[in-house]
C-alpha cells in the first residue's frame, strides 16, 4: 500500500496568457560501465495515452512553488525522488487533454528541470498505471512521445550533461 497520493482535479491549476503552467524534470543518474567511465541514464515513463515514454510532469498549482511541483510529479508519476540541479528550460506544446475553460485552446506551458535522483521508490502512487525505464540519452531520444520532450532531451539538457554522442560523460 502506497501513502503517497496523487493530487487530483484542476480547482488550484496556474494559468497564465492563456496557457496552463505546467512543471516536470528529467531525472537523471550516473552508472559506472564496465569499461570505469560514467554513463548517463534518465529516467522516462510509460503514457497512460498511448506509446511512446515521458518525463514525469504536470500541473503547477497554486499552493506550490515550480520546483515543489516538478519534485511533487516526479513522486506521483516516476516515483523517485532527487535533487533539482538545474532549469533545462521552457517549452510550449498543444494538448487535447488538457483543454478546459481557462485554457480552450490546449496550450500549455512546461517548466523542466534536471533532477538528480537519490532514491528509487518501490511503491508510488502511479505505479499501477506507469512503467519506468532507465536508458541512455540515445536510446531515450529514439523512445520520446513527444517532440518538445525530445527537444528538451537532446538539446538543453544533453549540452549540459553529456560529453560525447553516446551520452557517457567524461570526467
Amino acid at each position: 500500500m502506497c501513502d503517497l497520493v496523487a493530487r487530483t482535479g484542476r480547482h488550484q491549476q496556474r494559468y497564465e496568457g492563456g496557457c496552463r503552467l505546467i512543471a516536470g524534470c528529467i531525472p537523471f543518474r550516473y552508472k559506472n560501465s564496465v569499461e570505469n567511465q560514467k554513463v548517463l541514464e534518465v529516467l522516462m515513463i510509460s503514457s497512460q495515452s498511448g506509446p511512446g515514454l515521458l518525463f514525469p510532469k504536470g500541473g503547477w498549482e497554486n499552493d506550490e512553488t515550480v520546483e515543489e511541483a516538478a519534485k511533487r510529479e516526479a513522486i506521483e508519476e516516476a516515483g523517485v525522488r532527487g535533487v533539482l540541479e538545474d532549469f533545462v528550460g521552457f517549452y510550449y506544446f498543444k494538448s487535447k487533454s488538457n483543454q478546459d475553460e481557462f485554457c480552450p485552446e490546449g496550450l500549455c506551458k512546461a517548466s523542466v528541470f534536471a533532477m538528480r535522483v537519490e532514491e528509487e521508490l518501490e511503491v508510488w502512487p502511479e505505479q499501477s498505471t506507469r512503467q519506468r525505464a532507465w536508458l541512455t540519452v540515445p536510446e531515450a531520444i529514439k523512445q520520446c512521445r513527444y517532440p518538445w520532450i525530445k527537444e528538451a532531451l537532446e538539446k538543453d539538457f544533453s549540452q549540459r550533461y553529456c560529453t560525447d554522442s553516446t551520452g557517457n560523460k567524461n570526467d
